[in-house]
């Protein structure tokens, strides 16, 4: 059976996709080919005229169903945005239409929520409006730098050079933060590593000693009283420390994602680690 996505998309180049929905459709070419694929339009019938006008005989042909979880595909992450920065660059330095190449991008990208992103920035272009009105939209794939870039080299007449800059620039990026976990993984598995060992200790192995010291009669070190009332407080109220714990990783990550003071305030933190901050600097 042959298969094809795009065998509509490729044919009605230039339309308004304002209001459509997705369908799934099944049908037999003029060989009697069975071929299958998705579209979107904006009714079953104006799907199925479309179809026979390309030769195509539907034989099915049903809305797209939803997807159980949420939106289907992984979410968009830098290194999809910088791979299409890279591809706008080359097709645009090679000649193409930049219309023609976000479609030849959005039809063959595998993540269906960036062909998506890339389809509705096509569309926003195809109703006359520029790159950087079109990216605009979607802010969190493109934050303000990228943005502005895009509107200065629109402006400046060279986008595809712009866009070749901030692929460079996007794809070092990426690198360099492959690097920096990679270098805190063994210090953050030894930390993890040593919190559980500790907790071990004072959950079970302390508790075990307490009984050993009481028989002695005599008054334990400060210290060891310590230890003692900490294995305590660790047994009787671990899932306080627990949701304690949990609750504050995310509560961190919830306002650092969303406080741009924050975010300045924790960039200079880690620049002042030794090896860290030297790595970024450089």
């Amino acid at each position: 059976m042959a298969v094809t996505r795009n065998a509509i998309n490729n044919d009605t180049a230039g339309r308004s996709t304002s209001q459509m929905l997705p369908f799934v459709w099944e049908g037999t070419d003029k060989r009697g080919v069975k071929m299958k694929g998705e579209q979107d339009a904006k009714n079953i019938n104006v799907l199925k005229a479309e179809l026979r006008r390309l030769g195509i005989t539907p034989t099915l042909v049903k809305p797209k169903s939803k997807p159980l979880f949420g939106a289907a595909g992984k979410p968009i992450k830098p290194k999809d945005i910088a791979f299409f920065s890279r591809q706008m660059a080359t097709m645009m330095r090679s000649g193409v239409p930049i219309v023609t190449s976000l479609e030849i991008i959005g039809s063959g990208h595998k993540n269906p929520r960036m062909a998506k992103m890339v389809g509705q920035i096509r569309a926003d272009l195809e109703g006359g409006s520029s790159l950087y009105e079109a990216i605009s939209k979607h802010p969190v794939q493109f934050d303000e730098l990228y943005r502005n870039l895009v509107r200065a080299g629109e402006g400046a007449g060279v986008l595809e050079t712009v866009l070749e800059t901030i692929a460079n620039y996007q794809e070092n990026l990426e690198s360099l933060k492959g690097k920096i976990k990679k270098a805190l993984f063994y210090p953050a598995m030894t930390i993890a590593v040593a919190l559980l060992v500790s907790a071990i200790l004072l959950i079970w192995v302390v508790p075990q000693f307490e009984e050993v010291f009481k028989g002695f009669g005599a008054d334990l070190p400060f210290f060891t009283q310590m230890i003692v009332a900490a294995s305590r407080f660790m047994v009787g109220w671990w899932w306080l420390i627990l949701l304690v714990g949990v609750g504050s990783v995310v509560g961190f990550m919830f306002a650092y994602k969303r406080s741009l003071p924050m975010q300045h305030t924790m960039d200079k933190l880690v620049l002042k680690v030794p090896v860290i901050g030297q790595i970024l600097h450089n």
